[in-house]
């Protein structure tokens, strides 16, 4: 029996640890023909949940050397991974809130930005591209690179303004993906890499901005995980180098 080998960076966010539950619920049930193996990765305190099929793994994303090391530990369990997907976003800290004009941009907090939401990504498919290479792989059935975005990185939708620092790490984000689709579709077939936006989720990121979100549009971290997780296991190689949101649906860039 073959094996498809997830890992989920983040898994114990709210969209994380929810994809990490539903597949390892998927993993119990037994009722596919490909078993399941579940990677996933914690900052500081290793997660109580604990299962068969489920390996966590101590990663700092925004220290290489961390990056590097957790992925090297796959190696002791597994040949391939199949699906990566990226959870980690920064929007906001204990001092710093989204700015609102841009006489409240400091340096820090902008980079910041772009080390956890553009930088981070681009450094976890540095090193794990070996792992997505043994994959088992198809046009039908590709290996799959996604990272959880926003469309507020969607330079084109923008007509508010505001969020300088989230805003420009998301796009960013956006371009650095788009670019590893393309140097991946010449010397990594039949791999999607993809950009995803999960809708407005009731985590911790989105919890001081849930005021004005219309009824019915704020989701559960469950309901997003089950819909991104359904998008990406209907996506075909083809569809490298999308931007959908967590429907399916295309968003401009």
């Amino acid at each position: 029996m073959t094996t498809k080998t997830y890992l989920i960076i983040g898994g114990t966010g709210g969209i994380g640890k929810a994809m990490v539950e539903q597949l390892v619920a998927k993993a119990a049930k037994n009722t596919v023909k490909t078993g399941i193996q579940v990677f996933a990765t914690y900052h500081n305190s290793v997660p109580e949940i604990e299962v068969d099929k489920l390996h966590w793994l101590k990663m700092d994303i925004c220290d290489e050397a961390s990056i590097k090391q957790s992925i090297e530990a796959i190696k002791e369990h597994s040949s391939h991974i199949d699906w990566v997907i990226n959870c980690v976003g920064l929007l906001h800290t204990e001092h710093n809130q989204p700015e609102k004009a841009l006489r409240q941009m400091e340096t820090e907090f902008f980079l910041k930005n772009m080390q956890v939401n553009a930088l981070a990504s681009m450094l976890i498919a540095k090193h794990i591209k070996p792992l997505l290479k043994n994959a088992s792989r198809s046009g039908d059935n590709p290996a799959i690179f996604a990272t959880i975005s926003a469309r507020v990185g969607s330079i084109s939708d923008n007509a508010l303004g505001g969020w300088y620092s989230y805003r420009m790490s998301k796009a960013a984000l956006n371009m650095g993906m788009k670019n590893l689709s393309i140097e991946w579709a010449r010397s990594l077939k039949e791999v999607c890499v993809v950009v995803m936006q999960p809708g407005t989720v009731n985590t911790q990121l989105s919890a001081p901005f849930q005021t004005n979100v219309a009824k019915g549009h704020l989701f559960s971290p469950a309901y997003s995980a089950e819909s991104l997780l359904e998008v990406l296991a209907n996506m075909s190689s083809d569809q490298t180098g999308s931007f959908v949101d967590w429907a399916g649906e295309s968003i401009s860039w």
